[in-house]
């Protein structure tokens, strides 16, 4: 009969920054390694290697902050895009008027209110609307497709984006639309 060495104590057992099977979703997954600890590193060996590492590589995330609303309040709990990289994250806003916090009058209005913020949240990270890939957009009411639609292409001049069109019911604020995406500045 084999016998097993006995086990080491969970609490003093030390793991490696490996890739490890996460517990409930049954893939690999990296363990989480601090950016901050990482970053000199990686320059370091990638100095001592003689390979040069592109300015702002290893920089944090940019966070834009979310504005004052009506719904979320003074101080909203998320931010309004991320720019991780060249690809930025714009979170999800309504046709909530910025300047006077009403909701606009009728979808065709709400449209160009909601797209006017996505396309002010992606100049903000210094991209343009061409360089959305994907775009979500929340519709109160489906019957709203067209008059979106007919505000939408209007903030194109290239290839559209990857889009959904959900039909959510109702959305904060009575809103008529929440539309957010992901935008990615190709590299040159």
């Amino acid at each position: 009969m084999e016998t097993r060495p006995p086990r080491p104590d969970a609490r003093t057992r030390v793991s490696p920054p490996r890739l490890a099977i996460h517990p409930r979703r049954g893939r690999i997954a990296p363990r989480p390694v601090l950016a901050a600890t990482l970053a000199p590193i990686l320059a370091l060996a990638a100095a001592a290697a003689g390979l040069a590492i592109p300015a702002g590589a290893l920089a944090a995330n940019q966070h834009f902050p979310a504005g004052t609303s009506p719904v979320a309040g003074a101080n909203p709990p998320y931010s309004a895009a991320v720019l991780a990289g060249n690809t930025l994250y714009v979170a999800g806003t309504t046709d909530t008027d910025p300047d006077t916090g009403k909701l606009a009058p009728d979808a065709a209005t709400g449209a160009k209110v909601v797209m006017d913020k996505i396309k002010h949240a992606v100049e903000a990270g210094g991209m343009t609307m061409d360089d959305l890939v994907w775009v979500q957009v929340f519709a109160a009411d489906l019957k709203d497709y067209a008059a979106f639609n007919a505000a939408y292409r209007t903030y194109f001049k290239g290839p559209m984006p990857a889009r959904a069109f959900i039909g959510a019911g109702s959305l904060l604020g009575g809103a008529h639309f929440e539309v957010m995406g992901v935008a990615v500045k190709a590299g040159k």
